[in-house]
């Protein structure tokens, strides 16, 4: 399948900003079952973004507005072709090593509701029935509603509520997940939903789980799937927070306006 993407963040802030630095996190990388065709990260005035790879393998960019401002804006445009791997991600950098992704952190930290979800499945050897189960009861514990958490709510937090959307499926499934000793780790992308009939945002979020035998799975609680031929793999991390699109700080501005538009389109390869 080929996906092409265009991705356009912008602010507008309440008063002039000084200074502005932010760490964008939107840009694809091959592995068996994705290939980028074309991909670009500029600024409001089209100048392409100088690019470096973070401590977890993820091709990012750096955006920098040492000047008196009040909208800045990112824009990302590109073509990926995909292909359906059942979930398996294979061939992708890994410069951590697995066991690294057992590790809590704030959003993911669980409590006994979430340490109950995960040993409910205890007695299921095999551990690619016993995961997928597990994103099963994630899906049908954390109903899919938008505005009902925001980037801060923990795992915890969204399963007490029964209620979020496809970060807090993720990180539910990420904290009991290596309850049961799998390493797991948070992959922000996006999704074409042509082929879906659940809920589905163009830019999503799904879990990965390391399975023994298998290596690296994707698991999306919000849809109840692995990724297939519809999803597009940016950046993965421990949680929300090391694979958001978009990160930084700035000087100046009492509030500010954030707008964001995502078109995710299947188009026809050329001939």
């Amino acid at each position: 399948m080929r996906i092409r993407i265009r991705h356009e963040t912008r602010y507008r802030y309440d008063g002039p900003v000084d200074y502005a630095a932010q760490v964008v996190r939107l840009t694809p990388r091959d592995h068996e079952g994705q290939r980028v065709l074309s991909w670009r990260v500029a600024d409001g005035s089209g100048r392409m973004l100088s690019g470096f790879e973070d401590g977890y393998g993820n091709r990012s960019h750096l955006v920098t507005l040492a000047r008196r401002h009040e909208e800045s804006s990112i824009v990302v445009t590109g073509e990926v072709e995909t292909a359906d791997t059942s979930g398996v991600v294979a061939g992708a950098i890994d410069p951590l090593p697995s066991l690294y992704f057992l590790r809590r952190t704030e959003a993911t930290t669980p409590d006994a509701a979430i340490e109950a979800l995960a040993r409910a499945q205890e007695g299921v050897a095999d551990p690619v029935e016993r995961l997928h189960r597990l994103m099963l009861d994630v899906r049908a514990r954390v109903a899919y509603e938008i505005g009902s958490t925001s980037v801060a709510t923990s795992a915890a937090e969204a399963l007490a509520r029964g209620r979020g959307v496809c970060q807090d499926h993720a990180h539910v499934l990420i904290a009991s997940s290596r309850l049961l000793g799998f390493p797991a780790r948070y992959v922000s992308g996006y999704l074409w939903d042509g082929s879906l009939t659940g809920p589905a945002e163009a830019s999503h979020a799904w879990a990965e789980v390391r399975i023994p035998g298998l290596g690296w799975v994707g698991l999306d609680a919000a849809n109840g799937v692995s990724p297939t031929a519809s999803y597009v793999r940016i950046a993965t991390g421990l949680d929300y927070a090391d694979a958001a699109p978009v990160r930084g700080i700035r000087r100046g501005g009492a509030g500010e306006t954030l707008a964001v538009s995502v078109e995710v389109q299947q188009v026809q390869a050329q001939q």
